[in-house]
């Protein structure tokens, strides 16, 4: 495998990860509601960490697409 295509499929992952970890959050919110403390601070269950690890997937992501195509951020 391509090192461009080692940095498509690592995007491609944390794409779907973000994707699940969006419809989790939805299912939780639909179920037991989320107050702006939970989602800003929770520190248990699926909220904790939740925005930080999102935010990093995030990120990466960005990353990874300037990479393939040789672009800066």
């Amino acid at each position: 495998m391509s090192d461009i295509a080692a940095l498509k499929t690592e995007k491609q992952e944390l794409i779907d990860k973000m994707l699940d970890m969006q419809k989790q959050f939805i299912a939780y919110e639909h179920e037991n509601g989320v107050s702006g403390k939970d989602y800003w601070a929770s520190d248990e269950g699926l909220l904790a960490n939740y925005r930080q690890e999102y935010i990093d997937m995030a990120n990466r992501v960005v990353d990874l697409a300037h990479e393939i195509v040789g672009s800066v951020r």
